[in-house]
């Protein structure tokens, strides 16, 4: 199966927005789907890119050609924020609409662009989840390769992984200068890919890069504005217990982080754990924009209690979602450990631990063990809250 029949989860909002997400996603693959009539401007033509660059005014003038209301699609808006200006007059004078598309949220927020100020929504596309690879979902492939459609789709999966990290320095980071020391910069993504899933620790990173501390902070900063990594918070009551609040690092999909670290063979014993960890949440982040899935998502550690964790807690005004995941395809009752602990939290109304086993169970009472597909299955319906 190829990027272009995948369902996508995404729905067409009613005005203008921007769509963020990672190269290969399939952002422009969407947008041409659901607005086949748009006028489309790809800024990675490179003719028209040095066109637009020299004189705004030409891109001006291609919109004041288009019919009042029209649909206009521009591909890495990035690359010329400056453009912003226009889009915001002809959004007000002659209402188009823009699908403005992105891999970077860098540019836009140093050029002091505000997202044109609330005229247009933000929207992210996300890494395949389990609902839109249906039958093709494949555990143990997702987490070997990841399910960038770019690289799902290819034959030789593990070459496109490892030219796309390639790509990904080349076009995101040399191209645009977003780092002067880019030999320092490639020390540190194979460093920042072994804290996946783990509470970041910036001095440890910066002594192994051999870079500075503040440095690494800038480092980090680039890997989220290019959408490649994402910081979770930890749970902080507000009220009694003070928990821990370092946050903890995640990146946007199991591919990519395999093959920053240059480990692209069968996926490891110790791998999985926090590959399928990052999966989950990958999955909890895509479905959570089109179905306002929760207000915050963090972790729970409670400081009273070093060893306990809670993977996910899911917040909706006062209630709470509790999801742990365990990589195992069997279930053992100690793996629910953390979930029985998290009972003591007010406005818990939901226990779930999500495994990589195929039965569906409930444990003391109200504890459910979910397979992984079962999971992916519930968000995709709206099913999660009870």
């Amino acid at each position: 199966m190829i990027a272009n029949f995948f369902q996508r989860i995404s729905r067409l909002p009613r005005g203008s927005f921007f769509l963020l997400g990672v190269r290969g996603v399939g952002k422009s693959t969407w947008a041409a789907r659901v607005l086949p009539d748009a006028h489309r401007i790809d800024l990675l033509d490179e003719r028209r890119y040095r066109d637009y660059l020299g004189d705004a005014g030409m891109f001006a003038g291609e919109l004041a050609a288009l019919e009042p209301g029209s649909w206009v699609i521009v591909d890495e808006v990035q690359r010329i924020p400056s453009l912003l200006n226009e889009v915001h007059r002809f959004i007000e004078s002659r209402r188009l609409k823009f699908a403005l598309l992105g891999s970077s949220a860098r540019k836009l927020k140093a050029a002091g662009t505000n997202l044109l100020a609330g005229r247009a929504l933000r929207k992210h596309m996300h890494p395949l989840t389990v609902a839109e690879l249906d039958a093709d979902f494949d555990l143990g492939l997702a987490l070997r390769h990841g399910t960038i459609p770019l690289v799902w789709a290819a034959e030789e999966r593990d070459a496109a992984l490892e030219a796309y990290v390639q790509l990904y320095l080349r076009e995101e980071i040399r191209a645009e200068a977003l780092v002067r020391n880019l030999p320092g910069f490639v020390r540190f993504l194979p460093i920042a890919a072994l804290f996946h899933g783990q509470a970041i620790s910036v001095s440890g990173i910066a002594r192994d890069a051999g870079v500075a501390r503040m440095t690494v902070d800038g480092y980090l900063e680039i890997l989220e504005d290019t959408l490649l990594v994402y910081r979770l918070p930890g749970y902080e009551a507000k009220l009694r217990v003070r928990e821990r609040r370092h946050p903890k690092l995640y990146w946007a999909d199991p591919g990519l982080v395999r093959a920053v670290k240059r480990q692209l063979g069968p996926v490891s014993a110790e791998e999985t754990g926090p590959l399928f960890e990052g999966f989950v949440l990958h999955l909890l982040r895509a479905h959570a924009e089109e179905q306002k899935l929760f207000d915050e998502l963090t972790y729970w550690a409670p400081a009273q209690a070093m060893r306990t964790e809670v993977d996910f807690l899911l917040r909706r005004q006062r209630e709470f979602i509790a999801i742990e995941v365990k990589a195992s395809k069997r279930f053992e009752r100690s793996m629910v450990q953390g979930l029985r602990t998290i009972a003591e939290l007010p406005g818990v109304v939901r226990r779930i631990l999500v495994y990589a086993g195929e039965r569906s169970l409930r444990v003391d009472e109200d504890i459910e063990v979910w397979p992984i597909r079962r999971f992916g299955e519930a968000l995709a319906l709206g099913r999660l809250w009870p």
